[in-house]
């Protein structure tokens, strides 16, 4: 049907050069296995960046998409659609009983979270600034990369918008420091995932709590990364016992379909009444039957029980080849998802796994970061695993 050198080169001569782009052309998925335009056979220990839940073409989710199709793909949000309404029903009920906006990516969602934020802070005294985390991730809108705590991701995008402070993640004196009479909220990854896995101290996570009630402070949690499953619960915040206001998602939530959420307690509903925010793909019918997919293939298939024991072997394996090996210098993480810093280059490494057919995230010089499905079996895991020691050791 086409080649490689054929699609590369469209891509070439056609697609704006924003990312870098790895050989592969990959045309077919199925579950923790991806396939290129040769037929090569690939272990992918972090499918979509984390978006792949449930590895690639689940078949129960494919069939429900596929059915979705024959009957309505998207309709405009001035209508109701039944799968916005039950998606968002469900959510509550995991959750802690909130209501959400539907938007199509982790940044839209994020960019919601920030709007909701500034209209709570001028119905509170005319506060706008939002408290971020050095080494954090946010997205890549122009609010967004102001929010992420990383100048590599700002350069060249200034004048950056006002209202952003950084604070020093898992560092609580830094953060009571940033506080001022302009603070109206604190905007967390309860993970840093792009930032390299960065895990605090749980009495952090309870300090910011408190301190945002103390301050009437909103806490808004970025768990684009850590929700639906990543940690072993339905959302990180269950796992660290932290109290949010907002919880903002996506990766996960639609299992490599592009969907967003921004979830708000109640209280807080009021704060984006109609024509405050939209998103015209938000919650579109093949989106919310996406994510209800997941959400039901996570109940039926024991997934968060899954995580649990994957999540203890991977850190198990991990801990073992840094004794082994001499050539880990710290893990982090939880759940099915886990930083390893190595002494080695990480993109050599990355490579060098490439190769030999599993294919790992790289984060920097030296951090490789694993974020596999999370329906992944052992004997998957325990073989990408295998590949990862043996590179590692020769490299």
């Amino acid at each position: 049907m086409f080649t490689t050198e054929q699609i590369t080169d469209y891509y070439k001569h056609y697609v704006l050069p924003t990312y870098g782009r790895e050989g592969q052309v990959m045309v077919r998925g199925e579950g923790s296995y991806l396939f290129d335009a040769e037929n090569k056979k690939y272990l992918d220990l972090y499918p979509g960046w984390g978006t792949g839940c449930l590895g690639h073409c689940h078949p129960y989710m494919a069939a429900q998409l596929a059915d979705q199709l024959k009957q309505l793909i998207h309709v405009p949000n001035n209508y109701y659609n039944p799968w916005q309404g039950l998606l968002a029903k469900r959510l509550a009920e995991l959750s802690f009983g909130g209501f959400t906006f539907f938007a199509n990516s982790g940044a839209e969602a994020n960019e919601g979270a920030i709007k909701l934020a500034r209209r709570f802070g001028n119905e509170t005294g005319g506060r706008y600034e939002i408290i971020t985390f050095l080494k954090s991730f946010h997205g890549r809108t122009l609010a967004t990369i102001t929010a992420t705590g990383q100048p590599k991701y700002q350069k060249g995008f200034e004048p950056l918008p006002a209202g952003f402070v950084y604070a020093t993640f898992g560092d609580f004196e830094s953060l009571k420091n940033a506080v001022t009479g302009k603070t109206c909220a604190i905007m967390m990854e309860l993970i840093q995932g792009e930032g390299g896995v960065n895990m605090a101290d749980k009495t952090f996570y309870s300090q910011v709590q408190q301190l945002c009630t103390d301050k009437n402070l909103l806490l808004i949690l970025d768990e684009v990364q850590t929700g639906m499953g990543r940690t072993g619960d339905y959302f990180g915040y269950q796992t660290f016992s932290v109290d949010p206001h907002v919880v903002t998602l996506a990766k996960s939530l639609g299992g490599g379909f592009p969907i967003g959420a921004m979830m708000v307690k109640p209280e807080y509903s009021h704060l984006l009444p109609a024509g405050t925010h939209a998103s015209t793909y938000g919650g579109n019918p093949l989106a919310c039957r996406a994510s209800l997919a997941v959400l039901d293939v996570m109940e039926k298939e024991s997934i968060l029980e899954n995580v649990k024991t994957q999540g203890a072997y991977l850190r198990e394996r991990i801990t073992a080849m840094q004794k082994s090996t001499g050539k880990i210098t710290d893990i982090r993480g939880i759940g099915l998802m886990a930083g390893v810093d190595v002494a080695p280059d990480a993109g050599a490494l990355k490579l060098a796994c490439r190769e030999k057919g599993v294919l790992i995230n790289a984060i920097g010089e030296h951090t490789i970061r694993f974020l596999p499905a999370l329906n992944i079996t052992r004997q998957e895991l325990a073989y990408g695993l295998d590949v990862f020691e043996q590179v590692l050791t020769e490299g």
